[in-house]
């Protein structure tokens, strides 16, 4: 995949228009920054053989909920502090009654997924919060070096999380639950609180692509992220994480998101209508599924 985001790089910086230019590509590093920091957390749900499919509306309801917390107070540090929290404690249900109630994690984040983004429209009043505080929007306005915040935010996610992926015995709990969950029972690991803990983990940063959103549009609004969870996972399966759990290179994962985002940059450049672009999207989804597929079907024989 690494080989062919080059040569796709390539092809479009040589026959799509203004593609590759400077202010294109701080463009490009932010329009796949919120999918980068949700993916890193995707990549773990993946990896144990899971998926989340609220995350979309946990970012909303995250955003809404500092919006209201900040004109309310103004405190920007406590209305920062509780959207990420709340996005936690839905991912903290989400794995609760996925792992002591048995339910399937579709079914468990897909009704989660109604239930937060009606709670969104309920913070909100129904309507989109606009933001008085003009320190919020450092964090997802400001500028690093002459880059955008997002992008280096997204950065430092990515560093984490490859750490605590390949370097700590969480993340090699994780690989192993998503190869066998019963023989990672016996062999000691405690499953239901590693999955618990890794979607606590996801609803975190879910939240706090929320509020980082939610200062670069200077508003909470309750109907934003139309189909990002998809996007989130379309780039992980995409980059090599089996959606059967116990693969997640998170290398491919980086490099799926950055396929995603220059795929939607090029067609934006080339202004594609919209409705041309949700199928293009829907293919790049079907095709990382179908990889997957093979990739299975190759290591069982």
């Amino acid at each position: 995949m690494l080989v062919i985001f080059i040569v796709l790089f390539l092809l479009l910086s040589i026959f799509v228009p203004y593609f590759l230019t400077w202010r294109n590509m701080i463009g490009l590093g932010l329009s796949v920054s919120m999918v980068g920091m949700v993916s890193c957390t995707m990549l773990f749900c993946l990896a144990s053989g899971d998926f989340d499919l609220s995350v979309e509306n946990i970012v909303a309801f995250s955003g809404v909920t500092a919006a209201v917390v900040i004109n309310s107070t103004n405190n920007v540090m406590l209305g920062i502090i509780l959207g990420v929290l709340g996005g936690g404690f839905i991912g903290f249900f989400n794995g609760l009654i996925i792992a002591k109630g048995r339910i399937n994690a579709l079914i468990t984040t897909l009704a989660m997924s109604q239930i937060v983004r009606g709670l969104a429209f309920i913070v909100a009043g129904g309507e989109a919060r606009s933001i008085g505080n003009y320190r919020f929007f450092v964090l997802g306005n400001g500028m690093i070096l002459g880059v955008p915040a997002p992008i280096w935010i997204t950065i430092i996610c990515f560093v984490i999380f490859a750490v605590l992926m390949r370097s700590t015995t969480f993340g090699k709990n994780t690989v192993a639950i998503g190869g066998n969950k019963e023989a990672a029972r016996l062999s000691g690991i405690n499953v239901d609180r590693a999955r618990i803990v890794i979607f606590s983990l996801q609803g975190l940063m879910a939240g706090f692509a929320g509020v980082v959103l939610a200062s670069r549009m200077t508003s909470g609004q309750p109907n934003t992220s139309q189909g990002f969870s998809l996007d989130v996972i379309s780039a992980c399966v995409l980059g090599g994480v089996s959606l059967s759990g116990g693969v997640a290179p998170i290398m491919g994962a980086i490099v799926g998101v950055l396929i995603m985002g220059t795929v939607q940059n090029a067609m934006n450049l080339m202004n594609i209508p919209t409705f041309y672009q949700y199928v293009v999207r829907g293919f790049i989804l079907l095709v990382a599924v179908l990889i997957d597929q093979f990739k299975q079907q190759t290591r069982k024989v």
